[in-house]
C-alpha cells in the first residue's frame, strides 16, 4: 500500500498535463469537428496509446539515458518540430477548400488513419516524453512494486484517451460542429497557426541548445 500514493501522484500529474492546451489538443478538437466523432475518438485511442509507450520507455529508463545522449534528443526534438509545421501546412493549405460533412465532396478520414495521426503526433513531441520521465523520476518509488509496474501503463492508457475522447465528443457536438462549417477557413489557419508556432518553439529551442 506504501506504493497507492505515489501511484495516484502519477496519475494526478499526467492527467493536469493532458489537459493543458497543446499540438494534440488542436489535432483532436479539429479531428472531431471537421470529421465525426468516431474519428475523434479513434485519433484520442492513438493519443493514449502514445502515452503508454512513454510510460513504459519511463519505467524503463530509457528516456532518462535519451535526455543524456543531447544529440540524439536534439534530433528527435527536430523532427518532432518538423512534423508538426507539417501539419500546419496541410492545416493552411486545406483551410480554403469547401467542406460538406457526409457530402460528396469529401468522405469521411477512415479510422486507420485518425488513429495513426493521433499516435503519431502524440510520439512527435519530445516535450511530453520529458514530462513524463520528471514525473516518474519525483514520484516514483526507488524500488517500485512489481504490480505498481504493470499498473501505470494501463492506467496513463485511460487518462490520456480518456481526456481526448471528452474532447472528440465534445467538439463533435452540434453546435460547435455548425460553428466551424461557419469559419472554417479562419478556424483551419488559426489551428495551423498554432501548430507551426509550436513546431516553430520546438526547433529553435533545439538550435538554441
Amino acid at each position: 500500500m506504501d506504493a497507492l500514493l505515489p501511484l495516484l501522484s502519477i496519475v494526478a500529474a499526467i492527467a493536469i498535463g493532458a489537459a493543458s492546451p497543446g499540438p494534440s489538443f488542436v489535432l483532436v478538437a479539429r479531428i472531431a469537428v471537421a470529421d465525426r466523432r468516431a474519428s475523434g475518438i479513434a485519433a484520442a485511442l492513438g493519443m493514449g496509446l502514445g502515452g503508454v509507450a512513454f510510460a513504459s520507455l519511463a519505467l524503463a529508463g530509457l528516456i532518462a539515458l535519451l535526455t543524456r545522449v543531447e544529440w540524439l534528443y536534439l534530433g528527435l526534438r527536430v523532427a518532432g518540430g518538423g512534423y508538426l509545421l507539417y501539419l500546419a501546412w496541410r492545416l493552411w493549405r486545406g483551410a480554403g477548400q469547401p467542406l460538406a460533412l457526409g457530402g460528396a465532396t469529401e468522405r469521411p478520414r477512415s479510422l486507420r488513419r485518425a488513429f495513426v495521426l493521433g499516435l503519431v503526433t502524440q510520439l512527435s513531441n519530445p516535450k511530453t516524453a520529458v514530462v513524463y520521465a520528471g514525473i516518474f523520476a519525483a514520484l516514483l518509488p526507488v524500488a517500485p512494486p512489481l504490480w505498481l509496474a504493470l499498473v501505470l501503463p494501463p492506467l496513463i492508457f485511460c487518462v490520456e484517451c480518456g481526456w481526448y475522447c471528452i474532447v472528440a465528443t465534445a467538439f463533435s457536438a452540434a453546435r460547435p460542429r455548425a460553428a466551424y462549417l461557419r469559419g472554417k477557413g479562419w478556424i483551419d489557419r488559426l489551428a495551423g497557426g498554432v501548430m507551426g508556432l509550436l513546431g516553430l518553439r520546438l526547433i529553435a529551442g533545439s538550435l538554441r541548445g
